[in-house]
């Protein structure tokens, strides 16, 4: 029952990395478009780029005072946030089944 709910976890995940892929490269289009500024701050590649990651993560997109870039990229981080905190919780689960079995 354990390893159930760590792959409803996974799940979870997979859900958020879905989202993930909708709302980054739209905030990130906003971003090239209207705040050329923090673009070159993110630099080339942000896509994929661990340092853009957690920029969003701490919100640090609210400091551009941009609305619209606003409701982009909250989801955005919620989505990220939401695939770690799943396979997190995936792993720990995972961990603990075999800890008790």
């Amino acid at each position: 029952m354990i390893l159930f709910f760590a792959l409803c976890f996974v799940g979870v995940a997979i859900a958020g990395f879905c989202a993930f892929l909708i709302f980054w490269p739209l905030s990130l289009v906003h971003i090239r478009d209207r705040q050329p500024a923090l673009q070159t701050r993110l630099g080339p590649g942000a896509f994929a780029r661990p340092a853009a990651w957690a920029w969003l993560l701490r919100g640090g997109y609210r400091a551009a005072g941009d609305r619209n870039l606003d409701g982009l990229a909250t989801p955005a981080r919620v989505a990220l946030w939401t695939t770690i905190g799943g396979l997190g919780c995936a792993g720990l689960l995972t961990l603990f089944a075999m800890v008790t079995s």
